[in-house]
């Protein structure tokens, strides 16, 4: 009998964190509190753009104010430190339905505040908001290129205004005018990396065979921005996302220039399954979600902490907070009695601290 076949795992992508969801912000400290769990994994880049932060969507033409500036600067050098590029995500909310001189000169000067944070990335997000021109493709990457023309950070990232096949955003945002697409890779700069969530927005698998169709489109790879363990909006705030990554493939590496997630509300709790993400991509066909999850929730968090975490995973992520009923009362003791950050989110959540309402998604 000759030799068992040696199973090849292609190199990882780029692993970093998109801060991109609605509802309430972290604090400094729990993103640089992200960071030093995560730095160490293999992550490499962090990306700022919480939808909350009005500097950079529905104020995008204000900068920060100093005091904020200041903490922005020093959580990219905290992020230097560990290894990881920082970026801030800028909105220029529906810049592109009307991209007039005053507009663009507008963005001129907030590029140019970007600069003097010493960003080493710069995505421009033209995701959730309308985008029912013919034209759309063209105006957001003149936008682009606008940006690109007047900035020091080392790589450019867009997301797409559609960003993923999902239909629902042509009923929430309009009609995805023909090609845009193709339209979109021929008119930007190959530099330039594509944010995309996969089939859907919220993506139940993404599959090597989606990635090359969506890569064939855009004319490259795209950078995964993916929507999982993210549980921002009225449904899925009441739910904790926990689980090992599921549904990705280490063969989807060949596909990407990057796998960027955008993480739960619960920043500690978020760190479990993102601490999966690089294990699915080291271990290839080995990969197992389970052992995942005992591994990262043990490190996290301790072996007493992740085991009660593993008892009440069924409850917490299918289940959530409207079915726990009593049992929330008890939980919430349980949890209570453990001196532990990871714990205190838990009795946060059961308390409905991270509750995100659609006005939250309306207005931020």
């Amino acid at each position: 009998m000759g030799d068992a076949p040696v199973m090849t795992v292609p190199p990882a992508p780029e692993l970093g964190i998109i801060e991109g969801f609605f509802g309430p912000r972290w604090s400094w400290s729990e993103r640089r509190a992200v960071v030093a769990h995560l730095a160490p994994a293999g992550y490499r880049f962090y990306h700022y753009a919480p939808k909350a932060d009005s500097h950079l969507r529905r104020d995008w033409r204000s900068p920060h104010p100093d005091p904020e500036a200041q903490e922005i600067a020093a959580f990219a050098s905290y992020c230097r430190e560990y290894g990881m590029r920082f970026g801030i995500g800028l909105s220029p909310f529906e810049l592109h339905l009307a991209p007039e001189a005053e507009a663009m000169a507008a963005l001129s000067d907030r590029i140019a505040s970007l600069n003097a944070l010493g960003i080493d990335d710069l995505a421009i997000l033209f995701d959730d908001m309308r985008g029912d021109l013919p034209d759309l493709a063209e105006r957001q990457a003149a936008i682009v290129d606008h940006c690109a023309a007047r900035l020091r950070a080392t790589r450019l990232f867009m997301c797409p205004s559609y960003y993923s096949n999902d239909r629902v955003l042509d009923r929430v945002f309009g009609q995805r005018p023909a090609q845009y697409l193709e339209t979109l890779g021929r008119r930007l700069d190959p530099a330039v990396r594509i944010f995309w969530t996969g089939e859907e927005v919220c993506a139940r698998a993404i599959t090597p065979g989606h990635l090359a169709r969506v890569a064939e489109q855009l004319g490259r790879p795209v950078c995964l921005w993916d929507n999982y363990p993210v549980n921002d909006g009225p449904r899925m705030s009441g739910h904790l996302h926990l689980r090992a990554f599921t549904g990705r493939t280490a063969a989807n590496a060949s596909w990407l220039s990057g796998h960027a997630i955008n993480p739960a509300l619960q920043p500690l709790l978020g760190c479990i399954p993102a601490l999966t993400l690089p294990m699915l991509y080291a271990m290839g066909e080995a990969y197992r979600y389970m052992d995942a999850f005992r591994s990262a929730a043990t490190q996290l968090c301790g072996d007493r902490l992740a085991a009660m975490l593993e008892r009440d995973l069924l409850s917490f992520e299918d289940g959530g907070l409207s079915r726990l009923g009593e049992r929330n009362a008890s939980l919430s003791h349980a949890y209570a009695q453990i001196d532990h950050p990871v714990a205190a989110e838990i009795v946060r959540w059961l308390a409905g601290h991270y509750s995100v309402s659609a006005v939250d998604v309306q207005t931020q």
